[in-house]
């Protein structure tokens, strides 16, 4: 059943689901694969029930794929919800600020008009009493200067609000990256990928050329596996278990130069014992298997002899 699941992943995402249900539901009616050919020869005994299985399988077909879409809708209801209750409690959060700081602006604009009013009682009082005027020049300045310093501490009071606007700007920005980080590992993860050290690795089931495996993995958004070192080395043999599985590394157009798919010369090798040795004559690609060393491992193959492949998409977090 689960390979026949991976299969199916080759077509577009309509049939995907499709695929992937009818499987189902055969399987809940104890579908064998083993008794095919006996169906197959009795065949002409159930044409005349053919026509209602069919019509069922499309029944139960359409009533999941109705309740999947119906799951689908409520998810989204609920993620925009929770969307919105969290901007507008930003919202709110933002709006206070601005009323503190308007009360703020308020009070010290009364301060001010209150030091011009008394400015203007102090220039009167200094035509009228030119004695007293040394003592009132001096309260003047001592004004003055509180009202520059509280005119200073506005001034250092906006800078911290801008700046504590502009962290949460950078937080909002950094939780949107990671929500969209998020969502594209479940994504992934969906489609049989396996994460390691900041790449997604995918293990197929079926076996194909070299270049028909390749060129799987580049409709998909990724590409045959880069090895560039021996942690990688020793995950991918782990994930394999002993299987043979075709890497991103080929030989070039002049002999014993091996590249890898992104056009980069082989640097790191892992090549196992006698490796490689074009033992059937042409030999211009590389597999990987755990048979005898999980570090030393590589062989080179013939491109057109079919094995499962590894496809690897790097993601950026």
């Amino acid at each position: 059943m689960f390979h026949s699941f991976k299969k199916e992943l080759k077509s577009d995402d309509d049939e995907d689901v499709t695929v992937v249900i009818y499987t189902l539901a055969d399987d809940s009616e104890g579908y064998d694969t083993v008794t095919e050919d006996a169906r197959t020869k009795s065949n002409q005994q159930i044409q005349h029930t053919g026509g209602d299985t069919a019509w069922s399988r499309c029944y139960r077909v359409t009533a999941v794929c109705v309740l999947l879409l119906c799951v689908l809708l409520l998810t989204a209801v609920t993620v925009l919800w929770i969307r919105f209750t969290i901007l507008n409690t930003e919202n709110n959060q933002l709006q206070t600020s601005y009323n503190n700081l308007s009360i703020e602006r308020d009070q010290l604009q009364t301060s001010y008009n209150n030091l011009t009013i008394e400015r203007d009682q102090l220039q009167t009082s200094y035509n009228n009493l030119t004695i007293e005027r040394y003592p009132l020049q001096i309260s003047y300045n001592t004004l003055t200067k509180e009202r520059d310093q509280l005119q200073i501490r506005y001034n250092t009071l906006t800078k911290e609000r801008d700046q504590l606007q502009i962290s949460y700007n950078t937080l909002t920005i950094e939780r949107d990256q990671l929500q969209k980080v998020r969502e594209e590992f479940q994504r992934l993860s969906k489609q049989g990928f396996i994460y390691f050290s900041s790449s997604v690795y995918y293990i197929s089931t079926e076996e194909k050329s070299w270049t028909e495996s390749r060129d799987y993995c580049r409709e998909r958004g990724a590409d045959l596996v880069i090895i560039n070192n021996k942690e990688e080395q020793e995950f991918i043999s782990k994930i394999l278990s002993r299987r043979k599985a075709w890497i991103g590394l080929s030989e070039g157009d002049r002999e014993g130069e091996w590249k890898w798919v992104d056009g980069t010369p082989l640097n790191t090798e892992f090549w196992g014992q006698s490796e490689p040795n074009s033992a059937a004559g042409e030999e211009d690609c590389v597999v990987i298997h755990d048979h005898t060393d999980p570090v030393w491992n590589w062989a080179d193959y013939p491109c057109d002899v079919q094995f499962i492949w590894i496809c690897e998409k790097t993601v950026v977090i």
